[in-house]
């Protein structure tokens, strides 16, 4: 355990209590109380931009009902494509959010009191990527190369720097490219040497397109970065803490049935996914899928939270100015909220 313990009957401990938010209602309120109090709790759950495969642990909670067998009101709701990824949560149209652990911790440190509670990507997904012929065979061959990211901002960004930080690089001595989200494009028509993508989208969609690419992992061992996972705000941690035991638990209860039958979960998805309806689309989820599953480590790891990973992730991020001020250790994660903790 990380950080003084949450209450999980009728009030809170005095001690150790969070900052309350003024920036969003949480879903349970003295009119909405918490599971088992008779009425379920109602929980808007952020999953960023569009539907996808990728968010198949949420569609298959949702489906096989363990949202509402944990007496919640989940409703899953994705971003429009020009709003920020921590809008919806900061305004209360959100009650959770779906984003990376180094994303959080940027937010926090900016004033947006996020709270880590479930760590779902036990391996951080992102990885440099390069044509098959190319010479880039290490992160130190970069050196005097082209990279290309979406922009100086969110997961590709801070591999990268991870990457370069590996090989005992600094940024200037590569040149990044700001190329938006035309990865592909950019790699197979020559204008950058490497492209920074996820492993679960972008090395599949190459795979896909024909193009033959090899990915170069950003660290040899475990990279100084935590994966996607689910964040509340602080408010909603103090104030519904059994509520948001419940979706950690349900949501991990569709994350442990993806690894077991990637399939079923297609079909599961299929609710939510618009575009599975072919046989072909329903070929590229399953690579989707298998590339996204062994992200979640072994089932014992489903959730779990490392806080060696987020030593090491706030240095390096406080290291390359990416903070806006020194967050506490410890203080934007927790293990509270996770089902070997509550049961």
């Amino acid at each position: 355990m990380n950080r003084p313990s949450f209450a999980r009957v009728g009030a809170l401990t005095g001690a150790g209590v969070l900052a309350l938010s003024a920036c969003a209602t949480p879903g349970g309120s003295v009119d909405n109380p918490s599971p088992g109090a008779g009425t379920p709790t109602t929980f808007t759950v952020g999953l960023t931009y569009t539907p996808d495969i990728q968010f198949a642990p949420f569609y298959v909670a949702a489906e096989q009902g363990y949202y509402d067998d944990a007496g919640l009101d989940v409703t899953l709701r994705h971003h429009g494509a020009s709003e920020g990824l921590f809008g919806a949560i900061e305004s209360g149209r959100e009650d959770v959010v779906v984003a990376g652990g180094d994303e959080m911790l940027q937010a926090r440190s900016q004033g947006t009191p996020l709270l880590d509670v479930a760590t779902l990507y036990q391996e951080y997904p992102v990885t440099a990527i390069v044509p098959d012929e190319s010479d880039i065979r290490s992160a130190g061959d970069l050196a005097g190369r082209t990279v290309g990211v979406p922009g100086p901002f969110g997961e590709t960004y801070f591999g990268l720097l991870a990457l370069l930080d590996e090989a005992g690089l600094a940024e200037d001595d590569v040149r990044v490219e700001h190329i938006g989200y035309t990865q592909q494009a950019a790699l197979t028509a020559g204008h950058v040497d490497a492209v920074m993508g996820f492993v679960n989208n972008d090395a599949v969609q190459f795979e896909a397109a024909g193009e033959s690419v090899r990915t170069i992992p950003i660290a040899e061992g475990d990279a100084p970065l935590v994966g996607i996972g689910l964040g509340v705000l602080d408010e909603t941690a103090e104030r519904e803490p059994e509520a948001v035991a419940a979706l950690v638990e349900a949501t991990l209860r569709g994350v442990r049935d993806v690894i077991e039958d990637p399939e079923a979960a297609i079909e599961a998805s299929s609710a939510h996914v618009p575009d599975l309806a072919t046989e072909e689309q329903r070929a590229a989820a399953r690579a989707t899928l298998d590339a996204t599953v062994p992200l979640y480590g072994r089932q014992e790891e489903v959730g779990a939270q490392d806080p060696r990973t987020w030593r090491a992730m706030a240095e390096l991020m406080d290291a390359h100015g990416l903070l806006a001020g020194p967050v506490p250790g410890g203080e934007a994660w927790t293990d509270e909220f996770l089902p070997s903790r509550t049961n």
